[in-house]
């Protein structure tokens, strides 16, 4: 059956002004099946998944999740290498940072991705400062799992695309994060669009407020 609509197009055509004819049926609305087909698209979120050995499955698709802040040559402890420069990018399960915006602290599920890269300063036009250069340095993730682990939240070092490592208890990550961060044990102090959201929540731990105070 021949299209209604485009012959009665063609049919203008064939008398003067055929051109807004052609520009009416241009913009005309698009279909609705196209448009339910996009509004149904729907993203799934993030679960952490254990190998049986109890080591972590890497999210590679960290990069899409939401950016939080970079460090530049950041350290807790003193450098061995001063000559060497490094940036530190971390990343946050879309999820978990909704919920963080909502309450001003992390939900169970929480998956933080800290990426370290190399910091450049000669190459192509650039003059001055550092730039971030070559593949990775480093890959760590912070992952709360409330039902898995005794303090809730664990730290795993990425050896592989298929494995992340867990970090024992007894490293000191663990202490040095409970000792020091702002909240839930996350260094949210060097987050600077989700310090305020804890700020204004009142969820900054007890140890951050009397260090920041001194």
């Amino acid at each position: 059956m021949p299209n209604r609509r485009l012959s009665r197009v063609l049919l203008v055509c064939l008398l003067p002004g055929c051109l807004l004819a052609i520009a009416a049926l241009r913009h005309s609305p698009k279909p609705v099946m196209a448009q339910a087909t996009s509004a149904s698209a729907s993203t799934v979120a993030y679960v952490p998944v254990y190998t049986k050995d109890g080591d972590l499955v890497p999210p590679l698709q960290y990069r899409e999740w939401i950016y939080l802040t970079t460090g530049l040559d950041m350290n807790y402890f003193p450098k061995s290498d001063p000559s060497m420069s490094t940036f530190d990018n971390v990343f946050v399960n879309p999820e978990a940072y909704r919920s963080f915006l909502a309450t001003g602290t992390w939900p169970d599920k929480t998956v933080i991705v800290l990426e370290g890269r190399g910091a450049s300063s000669k190459g192509s036009i650039n003059k001055a400062g550092h730039f971030q250069s070559g593949g990775l340095t480093g890959l760590e993730i912070h992952v709360k799992d409330e039902a898995r682990f005794p303090g809730k939240w664990a730290f795993f070092d990425v050896a592989s695309e298929s494995k992340a490592t867990l970090f024992p208890q007894t490293a000191n990550c663990y202490s040095c994060h409970a000792q020091h961060a702002a909240v839930d044990t996350t260094f949210v102090q060097f987050y600077p669009t989700l310090l305020p959201i804890a700020q204004k929540k009142g969820t900054l731990s007890a140890a951050y407020l009397k260090e920041s105070a001194q």
